[in-house]
């Protein structure tokens, strides 16, 4: 039995993962802050779901704990590490820059010392669209330049890329780094606009509408998101033999087992259509706010994902309108509504 070790399963997207995994027979050892950034008892319920199988485990600490980070890691004597942990939030970054710091940038090169030292199959962690920055040339592709980040969240998440990257050369880490485009469904984090827009739906409030809803977003269904990396994890990037043997198109970097793949469904949604969905799905319609644009917001994502389905055959396919009627349906249930 393979023994998979992730940090964040406490996380939305860790915990879909580690579901995922243990599904298929991974074994899969655990490790999450438990950090009141939002809802504790929310993150708290799904590791309860994992702790059900006999083959998950969990260590409660912080990233930027190295003793405990590498003994956990000691202990798990892992196959594959996969990092999802570290402090999430574009808005949140223009309060507490500090903690993007300290989870991101520290965290994450303890993370990748446990790689180095355990020699693992494969790293591979989480970064995100908004190190695009100020692109404008859509869909955003991986080998687009990303030297203009707009806020210290996606600065951090660069920061993350380029470790990976000196790791990789350095140690022969085959490392993948993923990039997030606005993640959302069952168990979703309540700082998200889906969980926010919801929950104001049925309480009869009022959201907040940015940009005066003139911005779109490449919304991806967690299931989705999580089965690409599942995929990702069985295509270790191979550093090649001379920088032209690298495929058109291919992230793969020309001197180390390096590569970035996007994650996205590939469509660019308007931001009043999702709302639109969300209106269906709830029979209500939304009392709305209309809002100037945040500062560091970027306007629009949309991901070439067409790498993602070179090295897979895998491409997300999950509609917006069903994604967030499974979305609707979970929050009813859990918060019996």
């Amino acid at each position: 039995m393979r023994t998979v070790f992730i940090t964040g399963t406490a996380g939305f997207i860790g915990f879909h993962l580690a579901q995922l995994l243990l599904d298929e027979g991974f074994r899969v050892v655990g490790y999450d802050g438990m950090t009141d950034y939002y809802d504790v008892q929310l993150k708290r319920r799904r590791h309860q779901i994992l702790l059900q199988n006999p083959h998950f485990s969990c260590t409660e600490g912080y990233l930027e704990d190295y003793d405990l980070l590498s003994g956990t890691c000691d202990d798990a004597q892992p196959d594959i590490i996969i990092h999802l942990a570290g402090q999430a939030g574009v808005r949140y970054s223009l309060e507490n820059p500090r903690s993007y710091m300290e989870a991101n940038v520290m965290g994450t090169f303890n993370v990748t010392e446990c790689a180095r030292i355990h020699q693992v199959d494969h790293l591979l962690m989480a970064s995100t669209s908004s190190v695009y920055g100020a692109n404008t040339d859509m869909p955003f592709h991986e080998l687009q330049r990303t030297d203009t980040p707009l806020t210290i969240y996606a600065a951090s998440k660069r920061a993350n890329e380029h470790m990976g990257h000196a790791y990789a050369h350095l140690w022969r880490i085959p490392t993948t780094m993923f990039r997030f485009f606005t993640v959302y469904g069952p168990w979703g984090r309540p700082d998200l606009a889906m969980f926010k827009f919801v929950k104001a739906g049925l309480n009869g409030d009022a959201i907040d509408v940015y940009n005066n809803g003139e911005m779109a977003r490449d919304f991806t269904y967690v299931t989705d998101l999580v089965r690409g990396i599942r995929l990702l994890m069985d295509t270790p990037p191979v550093a090649p033999e001379q920088p032209e043997d690298i495929a058109p198109g291919d992230s793969l970097s020309p001197v180390a087992p390096f590569r970035v793949v996007n994650i996205g469904n590939g469509t660019k949604v308007p931001l009043m259509d999702f709302i639109a969905a969300i209106e269906g799905a709830l029979g209500v319609s939304l009392k709305k706010n209309f809002m100037e644009m945040q500062k560091g917001d970027l306007r629009e994502t949309y991901a070439d994902n067409s790498l993602l389905k070179e090295l897979t055959g895998y491409t997300p396919r999950t509609e917006v309108q069903e994604g967030v009627a499974q979305f609707v349906a979970w929050y009813r249930d859990y918060y019996d509504k």
